[in-house]
C-alpha cells in the first residue's frame, strides 16, 4: 500500500473511532470542567413538580409505584437526575389555589404522602432530610437529598397552627402565594388586594422565621416581596424565579428586591420557565395573541376555535428560549444582588416547554459550561450550585434557634389582627 493510501486509510479509521453523541459532548472542556465540578459539589434545585405529576398521572393517578421513576418518566426520573448530578431537591408539595371547594387540608395532606412514599420508594438515591446538615451528609453518602416544600399559602387557611402542623410534616419552605390573591397577601398573577402583606400576613412570615421554615416568595406581587423583606429576620428564598429587568413579567424579582437581598442574604433560585426568562418570547407575545384574537373573532364555536388556533401555531412557531437566556438571567442577578444570592429552580415537571438544551433535569452541566464560557470561577459555581441555599436554609435553623428561645408560638389570628 502506498503512503498515500496508507495515510488515506488511517483517517478513515479515526474519524471512524471519533467519540459522537453524548461521549462527543465529554471532549467539549467547558463540559468536562462542569462534569467535574458539580461531581464534588451538591447541585441543589429549589423546585420540582414531580408529586404532583404522580398525582395527576393519566394512566395511574396517585399510584406512586405505577410511576417507576427508574423508567424515563416526564421531564423527572432517576438516571437523568444522576446525569444532572442533582444532589438535593426540593420537592414541591403544590395543591392549585382554585380548589377550595374541594377542601385544602385534604389535598395537601395527600400530597405530602405522595412525596414522602416516592421518596421512600428509592432508599438507595432519595434521602429524605429537613436540615442542612442532612442535606450535606445525604449528598456525602451519594443519595439526592430530597426535602419539601409547600407552593402556596392558600394552604394554611389562615391558620397559625395549621402552619405548624404543616412545618411538622417535613415543609420547609412555602411560597407565601400561588397564583392567587389571599385573605392575607397579594400574588403576582391576580389582582392586588392588600399592596402586599396584612398584619396577618406579617405574622405569618414572623412565625415562619421562628419554625425555621423558608419564606419564599415566588409567585408573590412586589409588595407582598417588599413587606415580606421589611418583616424577615432570616433570609428569604425565590424557589423558581428570574430577573424582571430582562423579562418584564409579574413572577420575575425587580431590581429594587434584587438590592434588598444582599442585606437580608436571601437567594433567587433561577427558573428556566421560558416566559419567563426569553426576552424573544415575550417580545413575540403581544402581537402573537393578537393574531390568534383576530383570527377567533366571531368563533362561537370551541372545536372550531381550537382547530383555528392549533393551525395558525403550526405555521407561526413561537420564538424558543435558549440555554443562554437563563444564564442571562443568572449572571443579572449576580452582577445586581452578587454570587451570594443566586441559585437554581428549574421547575421541571411544572412547565410543558423549556428551553432548548435544557429540556430535562439531565441537562444542568449545559447550563454551568455556558457559564464557564462566560468566565466564571469554579468558586462562584459551586456557590451557584448549592453552597448559597445551604448557608440559607443553616442560617433560617440558626435564627430560629435564637427566635424559639425569645417567644412561643403564636396565637394570633386574622380576625385579630385584620378584623376578618
Amino acid at each position: 500500500m502506498s503512503r498515500r493510501l496508507l495515510l488515506s486509510a488511517l483517517a478513515l479509521v479515526a474519524l471512524a473511532l471519533r467519540p459522537t453523541g453524548p461521549l462527543a459532548a465529554q471532549t467539549d472542556p467547558a463540559l468536562e470542567r462542569a462534569n467535574k465540578l458539580l461531581a464534588r459539589t451538591p447541585l441543589i434545585d429549589g423546585h420540582n413538580d414531580a408529586p404532583w405529576e404522580i398525582r395527576t398521572d393519566s394512566a395511574h393517578p396517585g399510584d406512586v409505584a405505577a410511576y417507576d421513576l427508574r423508567t424515563r418518566r416526564g421531564q423527572t426520573d432517576i438516571p437523568r437526575l444522576r446525569t444532572g448530578h442533582v444532589g438535593g431537591q426540593f420537592w414541591s408539595i403544590y395543591i392549585p389555589g382554585e380548589i377550595k371547594d374541594s377542601g385544602y387540608a385534604r389535598v395537601q395532606l395527600e400530597q405530602f404522602d405522595i412525596a414522602k412514599r416516592m421518596i421512600a420508594r428509592y432508599p438507595d438515591v432519595f434521602e429524605y432530610t429537613t436540615t442542612a446538615a442532612g442535606l450535606e451528609s445525604a449528598w456525602k453518602r451519594g443519595h439526592i437529598a430530597s426535602l419539601l416544600g409547600m407552593e402556596g399559602g392558600h394552604a394554611i387557611e389562615n391558620s397559625l397552627g395549621a402552619l405548624r402542623a404543616y412545618y411538622d410534616l417535613g415543609a420547609r419552605y412555602m411560597t407565601l402565594t400561588h397564583n392567587v390573591t389571599l385573605d392575607w397577601a397579594d400574588a403576582a398573577m391576580d389582582t392586588a388586594a392588600h399592596g402586599g402583606l396584612t398584619k396577618f400576613g406579617e405574622e405569618v412570615v414572623r412565625e415562619m422565621n421562628r419554625m425555621g421554615m423558608l419564606v419564599d416568595l415566588s409567585h408573590v406581587s412586589p409588595g407582598t416581596m417588599s413587606d415580606a423583606l421589611n418583616v424577615a429576620v432570616a433570609p428569604v428564598i425565590f424557589s423558581h424565579s428570574s430577573a424582571r429587568a430582562l423579562v418584564d413579567h409579574v413572577r420575575d424579582v425587580p431590581d429594587s428586591i434584587l438590592v434588598r437581598l444582599k442585606q437580608n442574604g436571601g437567594v433567587v433560585m433561577v427558573t428556566f420557565v421560558p416566559g419567563f426568562t426569553s426576552r424573544a418570547i415575550a417580545d413575540s407575545l403581544t402581537s402573537y395573541n393578537a393574531q390568534i384574537a383576530q383570527l377567533t373573532a366571531g368563533v362561537t364555536d370551541s372545536v372550531q376555535r381550537r382547530s383555528i388556533i392549533r393551525q395558525f401555531r403550526s405555521t407561526h412557531p413561537f420564538p424558543k428560549a435558549t440555554i443562554a437566556d437563563i444564564a442571562d438571567h443568572i449572571d443579572h442577578i449576580k452582577q445586581v444582588a452578587g454570587v451570594d444570592h443566586v441559585g437554581l429552580g428549574g421547575d421541571y415537571d411544572g412547565t410543558s416547554e423549556l428551553p432548548v438544551g435544557l429540556e430535562d433535569v439531565s441537562t444542568y452541566p449545559a447550563l454551568f459550561a455556558e457559564l464557564i464560557r462566560r468566565g466564571w470561577s469554579d468558586a462562584d459555581l459551586k456557590k451557584l450550585a448549592g453552597e448559597n441555599v445551604i448557608r440559607v436554609l443553616r442560617q433560617a435553623e440558626q435564627v430560629a434557634a435564637r427566635l424559639q428561645r425569645e417567644r412561643q408560638p403564636s396565637t394570633a389570628t386574622i380576625r385579630q389582627l385584620d378584623g376578618m
